[in-house]
Formats: C-alpha cells, sequence, structure tokens
C-alpha cells in the first residue's frame, strides 16, 4: 500500500488527516517541520506527500522546490491562501494539488486516492523536476530531457527507462522489473538486454558514465536512481 506523509506544524490536524487516510488502508507518517520532511522523502519510502505551506523552519514552498531538485513524489500544498496567484505558484514550484483551509478530509483523501490512481502507471505528474541543480532535467509534458540545459535525445525505451527510474528515486529496482516495464510483458530476450539501455542512457545523461552519478547498479540485482546526489 501507498505510503502518505503528512507534514503540517498542527499535531491535531496530522492526527486528523491520518485517521482519515489509515481508514482507506495508507500507512501513514508525520512530521512538523520542513526539514524532517525532506529528510523522510529522501529516504524513498514516501508515496506521496501533503504538506502545509506554513511550517516553522522553512516555507512549504521551498521544501516543494527542495524536493523537486531529487524526487518526483506527488504533493498536495494544504493552505489557508486563498488567491489564485498563490495557487499558480504552487502548481508552478511542482505541487501536484492544491486544497484550501479549512478543508473536509474526506475530500483531501479523495484527491490522494486520484492522484495515486493516475501515478500508478509509472508516469510523472510534474510539469518538470530537476536533478543536481538543473544539471539533467526532465519535461515528462512535453516528452523532453535536458542535460546541462541542451536537449537531448532519447529513444522511446531510453526515455521510458528514465521515466521509469526517476519515478522511484533511491529504490533498487531489479532487471526483471525493468525489463516487464520498459520492454513489456511479452518480451522473449534474456533480462540482460536492459543492461544496453541503460548503458546507452548513461552515455547521454552522465559526465563519466563509467561512474555514474544518476543510475547506479547493484550489483547481481539491478540499478537504482540517486538523483544526481553527492
Amino acid at each position: 500500500m501507498k505510503t502518505i506523509l503528512i507534514v503540517d506544524d498542527e499535531e491535531k490536524i496530522r492526527e486528523v488527516v491520518a485517521s482519515y487516510l489509515q481508514m482507506e488502508g495508507y500507512p501513514t507518517i508525520q512530521s512538523g517541520t520542513g526539514q524532517q520532511a525532506l529528510e523522510l522523502v529522501r529516504g524513498g519510502n514516501v508515496d506521496l506527500l501533503i504538506l502545509d505551506l506554513m511550517l516553522p523552519d522553512m516555507s512549504g514552498e521551498d521544501v516543494c522546490k527542495a524536493i523537486r531538485q531529487f524526487s518526483p513524489v506527488p504533493v498536495i500544498m494544504l493552505t489557508a491562501k486563498v488567491s489564485e496567484d498563490d495557487r499558480v505558484q504552487g502548481l508552478t514550484l511542482g505541487a501536484d494539488d492544491y486544497v484550501v483551509k479549512p478543508f473536509s478530509p474526506r475530500e483531501l483523501t479523495a484527491r490522494v486516492k486520484a492522484i495515486l490512481r493516475r501515478t500508478q502507471d509509472d508516469t510523472l505528474l510534474a510539469e518538470f523536476i530537476a536533478f543536481h541543480n538543473d544539471d539533467l532535467v526532465i519535461r515528462p509534458m512535453q516528452h523532453e530531457v535536458y542535460k546541462m540545459g541542451k536537449l537531448i535525445s532519447l529513444t522511446p525505451n531510453e526515455y521510458k527507462l528514465l521515466l521509469i527510474l526517476a519515478h522511484h528515486p533511491n529504490r533498487t529496482l531489479t532487471r526483471e522489473e525493468l525489463v516487464e516495464k520498459v520492454l513489456g510483458f511479452d518480451f522473449e530476450g534474456d533480462n540482460r538486454s536492459i543492461d544496453q539501455h541503460v548503458k546507452n542512457l548513461r552515455q547521454k545523461i552522465e559526465v563519466d558514465p563509467k561512474k555514474p552519478q544518476y543510475i547506479v547498479t547493484v550489483f547481481s540485482v539491478g540499478y537504482r536512481f540517486t538523483g544526481g546526489e553527492s
């Protein structure tokens, strides 16, 4: 089941939201600060983030912006700000939805379900996601990938492979999983065929393909996308 991270400095709000989500079967994690939220998302065990914009240590906007530097995890912003400009700004920073306080926990739960349904096919919902200080930028809506500001040409399989890996940052995906997701259930070749696609993709997105920052080999298992963290 998908794990939901609830970030709000008010414990009562966190508990109410958590209780509704747990009734629907979703495991939840709670955080009262932006910094802790970033650490939890970096851990790779968060499938959706409910993010309040008024946090004690940093703004929710800054948290969302920082997350979009290394993870495509869906973000629902919670805020008392009601203007259209505020909503547009939140979506521009990479949020996937925007809920105004006071809100209905049932409606919020419905929005969580809707977003998670849309992510089941390993698509990226964010308008863009940037890694390693904009060294690598993916724009899913345009099907474009940029390396150091330059548009790079990827084959359909390379592009799909990159999206699948980036959709699961810091998680090891086996060769079998990648073959199934990239090449399809009916692919009859060897699982090692995915290695060639990874090799080709590394040639295009890595500064040094022999010392990859993004697509790391997990010996005898598969690959992990690290987001270019040093």
